[in-house]
């Protein structure tokens, strides 16, 4: 796939994304947009009374803890992250993620990917700690991160299992998947078809 095409495929995922996490009254969305002159662009994209920040940190986990650190700068009581590489994530799995938190039931819930990652983290309080010097990109990542929020005496949260694409198998297990209009991941996967990915 060409970096156009790529690029033209990101767009779609983040479009899918947008698009579940813009159209719920339980929560407030807030995008973390790089490089700094990007703003304009993800301005454009966002839907109305998105709050835009940058995303700032030498690796993943510096800049996932820096983004909860701004979320909770706002005042909001819990702060969920997920990755745009999930177009299709189940709405059900990210509210169920915002009950346990706010029940109680879990200071952390984590939405576990088959290779090992995680499409979501949600927090009820700052746990910088949890995202310093992991192997990110590795197959422990999820077990380790347990392990961390086991250690500091955290209650956790699974969720439900869900692939993230990283591959180009992943993105043809996806395109095997039905998506219609408006199913979460339609639009990814229009623009993955149009791009003859297949």
């Amino acid at each position: 796939m060409s970096p156009e095409g790529a690029a033209r495929l990101y767009r779609g995922f983040l479009e899918d994304v947008l698009e579940v996490m813009g159209g719920r009254s339980e929560w407030h969305l807030a995008l973390g947009y790089s490089p700094d002159s990007a703003l304009a662009y993800f301005k454009e994209l966002a839907p109305p009374g998105t709050k835009l920040f940058p995303q700032e940190g030498a690796d993943l986990g510096e800049r996932m803890a820096r983004a909860f650190d701004w979320g909770f700068s706002q005042g909001y009581e819990a702060v969920l992250l997920r990755g745009s590489d999930s177009p299709d994530l189940p709405p059900e799995f990210l509210l169920q993620a915002r009950e346990v938190l706010k029940t109680g039931r879990a200071e952390v819930a984590l939405g576990p990917s088959p290779d090992g990652g995680y499409y979501l983290v949600a927090l009820r309080a700052p746990r910088p700690e949890l995202f310093q010097d992991l192997a990110w990109s590795s197959p422990a990542v999820l077990t380790d991160t347990v392990a961390r929020a086991q250690g500091l005496s955290l209650k956790v949260h699974l969720l439900p299992a869900w692939p993230d694409l990283d591959t180009y198998d992943d993105l043809l297990a996806f395109l095997a998947r039905p998506h219609p209009a408006p199913a979460p991941g339609w639009r990814s996967h229009l623009a993955a078809r149009r791009l003859r990915v297949l």
